[in-house]
Protein backbone atom coordinates (compact mmCIF):
# COMPACT_ATOMS: atom_id res chain seq x y z
CA UNK A 1 0.00 0.00 0.00
CA UNK A 2 1.19 3.43 -1.37
CA UNK A 3 2.06 6.16 1.88
CA UNK A 4 0.33 9.61 1.45
CA UNK A 5 1.87 11.63 4.69
CA UNK A 6 0.71 14.92 5.50
CA UNK A 7 2.63 17.78 7.48
CA UNK A 8 -0.47 19.77 8.91
CA UNK A 9 -3.36 17.64 8.67
CA UNK A 10 -6.22 20.67 9.68
CA UNK A 11 -9.22 20.28 9.08
CA UNK A 12 -9.26 22.52 5.47
CA UNK A 13 -6.77 21.50 3.37
CA UNK A 14 -5.32 19.17 4.95
CA UNK A 15 -8.11 17.45 5.76
CA UNK A 16 -9.72 17.67 2.17
CA UNK A 17 -6.66 16.51 0.40
CA UNK A 18 -5.52 13.34 2.94
CA UNK A 19 -9.15 11.96 2.84
CA UNK A 20 -8.97 12.78 -1.55
CA UNK A 21 -5.61 10.21 -1.36
CA UNK A 22 -7.48 7.96 1.07
CA UNK A 23 -9.99 7.83 -1.84
CA UNK A 24 -7.46 6.36 -4.13
CA UNK A 25 -5.81 3.62 -1.58
CA UNK A 26 -3.67 5.46 -0.24
CA UNK A 27 -2.67 5.14 3.64
CA UNK A 28 -2.59 8.27 4.94
CA UNK A 29 -0.27 9.66 8.22
CA UNK A 30 -1.88 12.69 9.57
CA UNK A 31 -0.19 14.59 12.10
CA UNK A 32 -0.83 17.17 14.58
CA UNK A 33 1.18 18.40 17.96
CA UNK A 34 -1.54 17.35 19.44
CA UNK A 35 -2.64 13.59 18.08
CA UNK A 36 -5.31 13.82 20.52
CA UNK A 37 -7.30 16.74 18.09
CA UNK A 38 -7.28 14.09 15.26
CA UNK A 39 -9.20 11.49 16.95
CA UNK A 40 -11.97 11.93 15.57
CA UNK A 41 -10.86 12.66 12.09
CA UNK A 42 -9.38 9.49 12.20
CA UNK A 43 -12.47 7.66 13.25
CA UNK A 44 -14.64 9.64 10.46
CA UNK A 45 -11.86 8.09 8.05
CA UNK A 46 -11.48 4.23 9.53
CA UNK A 47 -15.76 4.38 9.16
CA UNK A 48 -15.18 5.35 5.35
CA UNK A 49 -12.79 1.94 5.15
CA UNK A 50 -9.55 3.96 4.64
CA UNK A 51 -6.58 3.08 6.16
CA UNK A 52 -5.49 5.83 8.53
CA UNK A 53 -2.80 6.69 11.26
CA UNK A 54 -1.77 9.20 13.66
CA UNK A 55 1.93 10.70 14.35
CA UNK A 56 2.80 13.61 16.43
CA UNK A 57 5.09 16.97 14.77
CA UNK A 58 5.53 20.64 15.90
CA UNK A 59 6.45 22.57 12.86
CA UNK A 60 7.92 24.83 14.82
CA UNK A 61 10.58 22.49 16.26
CA UNK A 62 12.65 21.13 13.01
CA UNK A 63 14.09 18.24 14.64
CA UNK A 64 10.19 16.97 15.14
CA UNK A 65 10.48 17.10 11.37
CA UNK A 66 12.99 15.21 10.85
CA UNK A 67 11.44 12.65 13.22
CA UNK A 68 8.23 12.44 11.98
CA UNK A 69 10.24 11.23 8.60
CA UNK A 70 12.00 8.90 10.04
CA UNK A 71 9.36 7.48 12.31
CA UNK A 72 6.78 7.33 9.31
CA UNK A 73 9.39 5.23 6.83
CA UNK A 74 10.66 3.14 9.90
CA UNK A 75 6.68 1.91 10.26
CA UNK A 76 5.08 1.88 6.92
CA UNK A 77 8.12 1.90 3.94
CA UNK A 78 8.62 4.12 1.70
CA UNK A 79 6.64 7.81 1.45
CA UNK A 80 5.03 8.19 -2.18
CA UNK A 81 3.40 11.22 -1.44
CA UNK A 82 4.37 14.27 0.96
CA UNK A 83 1.68 16.85 1.57
CA UNK A 84 3.40 20.29 3.63
CA UNK A 85 0.21 21.96 4.44
CA UNK A 86 1.71 23.84 8.07
CA UNK A 87 1.54 27.90 8.76
CA UNK A 88 1.81 29.97 11.10
CA UNK A 89 -0.84 32.68 10.07
CA UNK A 90 0.09 36.11 12.33
CA UNK A 91 -1.74 39.13 11.23
CA UNK A 92 1.19 41.44 11.59
CA UNK A 93 2.56 44.48 9.39
CA UNK A 94 5.98 45.40 9.19
CA UNK A 95 5.74 48.17 11.86
CA UNK A 96 4.12 45.27 14.34
CA UNK A 97 5.97 41.81 14.05
CA UNK A 98 8.19 41.54 16.44
CA UNK A 99 11.50 39.95 15.62
CA UNK A 100 10.85 36.97 17.21
CA UNK A 101 7.93 35.88 16.18
CA UNK A 102 8.51 36.50 12.98
CA UNK A 103 11.35 34.64 12.94
CA UNK A 104 9.23 31.53 14.78
CA UNK A 105 6.82 32.01 11.69
CA UNK A 106 9.18 31.58 8.91
CA UNK A 107 10.73 28.19 10.77
CA UNK A 108 6.71 26.90 10.44
CA UNK A 109 6.33 28.55 7.27
CA UNK A 110 9.21 27.50 5.13
CA UNK A 111 11.92 25.96 7.32
CA UNK A 112 9.65 23.32 8.18
CA UNK A 113 8.78 22.60 4.37
CA UNK A 114 12.39 23.08 3.43
CA UNK A 115 13.59 20.18 6.29
CA UNK A 116 10.50 18.01 5.37
CA UNK A 117 11.67 18.09 1.36
CA UNK A 118 15.23 17.62 2.08
CA UNK A 119 14.08 14.41 4.57
CA UNK A 120 11.58 12.79 2.09
CA UNK A 121 13.26 13.71 -1.10
CA UNK A 122 16.12 11.56 -0.22
CA UNK A 123 14.42 8.18 -0.43
CA UNK A 124 12.45 9.49 -3.41
CA UNK A 125 15.28 10.10 -5.55
CA UNK A 126 17.10 6.74 -4.86
CA UNK A 127 13.86 4.91 -5.95
CA UNK A 128 13.30 7.29 -8.76
CA UNK A 129 9.37 8.43 -8.30
CA UNK A 130 7.60 10.08 -5.53
CA UNK A 131 5.41 13.26 -4.94
CA UNK A 132 5.72 16.32 -2.90
CA UNK A 133 2.94 19.10 -2.84
CA UNK A 134 3.35 22.15 -0.88
CA UNK A 135 0.29 24.40 0.10
CA UNK A 136 1.18 27.79 -1.67
CA UNK A 137 -1.06 30.90 -1.02
CA UNK A 138 -1.85 34.24 -3.27
CA UNK A 139 -0.38 36.12 -0.13
CA UNK A 140 3.27 34.51 -1.96
CA UNK A 141 2.41 36.16 -5.42
CA UNK A 142 1.10 39.20 -4.42
CA UNK A 143 2.04 40.11 -0.67
CA UNK A 144 -0.06 41.31 1.76
CA UNK A 145 1.08 44.23 4.12
CA UNK A 146 -1.01 43.01 6.81
CA UNK A 147 0.42 39.57 6.53
CA UNK A 148 4.08 39.84 6.64
CA UNK A 149 5.46 36.64 7.95
CA UNK A 150 2.88 34.22 6.26
CA UNK A 151 3.35 36.40 2.52
CA UNK A 152 7.49 35.66 2.51
CA UNK A 153 6.97 32.16 4.03
CA UNK A 154 4.72 31.50 0.65
CA UNK A 155 6.81 33.02 -1.34
CA UNK A 156 9.78 30.85 -0.12
CA UNK A 157 7.22 27.85 -0.25
CA UNK A 158 6.54 28.83 -4.10
CA UNK A 159 10.32 29.50 -4.84
CA UNK A 160 11.27 26.45 -3.40
CA UNK A 161 8.83 23.99 -5.69
CA UNK A 162 10.06 26.02 -8.43
CA UNK A 163 13.45 25.71 -7.90
CA UNK A 164 13.73 22.28 -7.13
CA UNK A 165 10.81 20.75 -10.45
CA UNK A 166 13.34 20.71 -13.04
CA UNK A 167 16.12 18.72 -11.53
CA UNK A 168 13.58 16.69 -9.31
CA UNK A 169 11.87 15.59 -12.48
CA UNK A 170 15.30 14.39 -14.01
CA UNK A 171 14.99 12.16 -11.18
CA UNK A 172 11.50 11.17 -11.29
CA UNK A 173 9.86 12.97 -8.47
CA UNK A 174 7.16 15.88 -9.11
CA UNK A 175 7.82 19.00 -7.01
CA UNK A 176 4.34 21.00 -7.06
CA UNK A 177 2.36 23.73 -5.24
CA UNK A 178 -1.05 24.95 -5.51
CA UNK A 179 -1.66 28.77 -5.29
CA UNK A 180 -4.58 28.83 -3.00
CA UNK A 181 -6.28 32.27 -4.14
CA UNK A 182 -9.43 32.02 -1.89
CA UNK A 183 -10.51 31.28 1.94
CA UNK A 184 -11.02 27.81 2.25
CA UNK A 185 -12.74 26.64 5.14
CA UNK A 186 -13.38 23.68 6.70
CA UNK A 187 -15.45 21.11 4.33
CA UNK A 188 -16.54 22.97 1.75
CA UNK A 189 -16.49 23.15 -1.60
CA UNK A 190 -13.08 25.13 -1.60
CA UNK A 191 -11.07 22.90 0.80
CA UNK A 192 -12.70 19.85 -1.72
CA UNK A 193 -11.04 22.10 -5.03
CA UNK A 194 -7.86 22.22 -3.43
CA UNK A 195 -7.79 18.74 -2.88
CA UNK A 196 -8.42 17.55 -6.51
CA UNK A 197 -6.03 20.18 -7.66
CA UNK A 198 -3.28 18.13 -5.31
CA UNK A 199 -4.38 15.14 -6.74
CA UNK A 200 -4.42 16.23 -10.07
CA UNK A 201 -1.00 17.50 -9.93
CA UNK A 202 -0.14 13.86 -8.67
CA UNK A 203 -2.01 11.95 -11.26
CA UNK A 204 -0.50 13.52 -13.92
CA UNK A 205 1.83 11.76 -16.58
CA UNK A 206 5.06 12.68 -16.27
CA UNK A 207 4.84 14.51 -19.31
CA UNK A 208 2.36 16.78 -18.16
CA UNK A 209 3.94 17.88 -14.72
CA UNK A 210 3.68 21.21 -13.67
CA UNK A 211 5.66 22.99 -10.70
CA UNK A 212 2.45 25.31 -9.87
CA UNK A 213 -1.33 25.23 -10.32
CA UNK A 214 -4.00 27.80 -9.05
CA UNK A 215 -7.05 27.15 -7.19
CA UNK A 216 -8.96 28.86 -8.34
CA UNK A 217 -8.22 28.94 -12.07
Amino acid sequence: MKTFLSVGSGPGIGAATAERFAKEGYRVVLTSREPARLAARIAQFAVKGYTVASKTVDAGDLASVSTLIRETEAEFGAIDVLHFNSASMHQDTIETQPADTFVSDLTVNIGAALVAVQDVSRGMLERGEGTILLTGGFFGVTPNPDYVSLSIGKAGTRNLAYGLFDSFKDRGVHVATVNVATVVAPNSPEALGVAEAFWSLHAAPRASWSAEVTYPA
